[in-house]
């Protein structure tokens, strides 16, 4: 048999993950298996364990192709800009990036409702609550240095206020997936995100 090129080879995987986007989202992960995955694709099962260790190897690749929303807040490419900027355009960038993105949505709808993080899964989840740990930490580094670029004395302690700010982004998301992005995330969430950061006593400009 001739070998593979690894243009055949990484086209084959590309559409293994796809197949496996789509019938993790309407079996769920816990009820689909490499096999369904592979009928999908129109590949083998042997294709699927040369590109793959198991399913949870194919499930952390799956969302690896789609960058999670804690990533992107931790991302530092708004370094530049003044703390309390850098926090708004931060979440507007993530709103902005899930907002019409049907399949992303589709992908977000599998990891927060279609599976159980436990068992052999239990790895994806340790690392995102890590991921979860540490933008918490940025928006209680940036909430600190935006209360001292105004002199405001922060009625919680900048980590409840991170905290609280924190929740608030990731119940919009989940609110969002859950219904199917029947609303518009980047205006509904922005709009939350303001009123949260001016009842904290911040000043926005624009």
């Amino acid at each position: 048999m001739a070998r593979r090129t690894k243009a055949e080879a990484d086209e084959t995987r590309t559409k293994l993950l796809d197949a496996a986007e789509e019938v993790f989202f309407e079996k769920g992960v816990s009820r689909t298996s490499l096999g369904d995955i592979a009928l999908r694709a129109g590949a083998t099962r042997g294709a699927v364990y040369w590109h793959f260790k198991d399913k949870v190897d194919v499930f952390s690749s799956m969302l690896a192709r789609i960058c999670m929303p804690f990533d992107e807040i931790c991302d530092d490419k708004y370094g530049e800009l003044p703390p309390l900027q850098r926090i708004r355009r931060s979440m507007l960038a993530v709103f902005e990036s899930l907002d019409g993105d049907e399949r992303r949505r589709k992908v977000f709808e599998t990891a927060l409702f279609k599976m159980e993080y436990v068992g052999e899964l239990e790895a994806v989840r340790e690392r995102h609550v890590e991921s979860a740990r540490l933008s918490q930490e940025k928006f209680t580094r940036d909430l600190i240095l935006a209360a001292r670029e105004q002199s405001l004395q922060l009625a919680i302690s900048p980590q409840e206020a991170a905290l609280g700010l924190h929740s608030l982004f990731v119940g919009l998301i989940h609110g969002w997936v859950l219904n199917k992005g029947s609303f518009p995330l980047v205006d509904v969430g922005m709009m939350s995100v303001e009123v949260y950061l001016s009842g904290l006593g911040f000043r926005l400009s624009s």
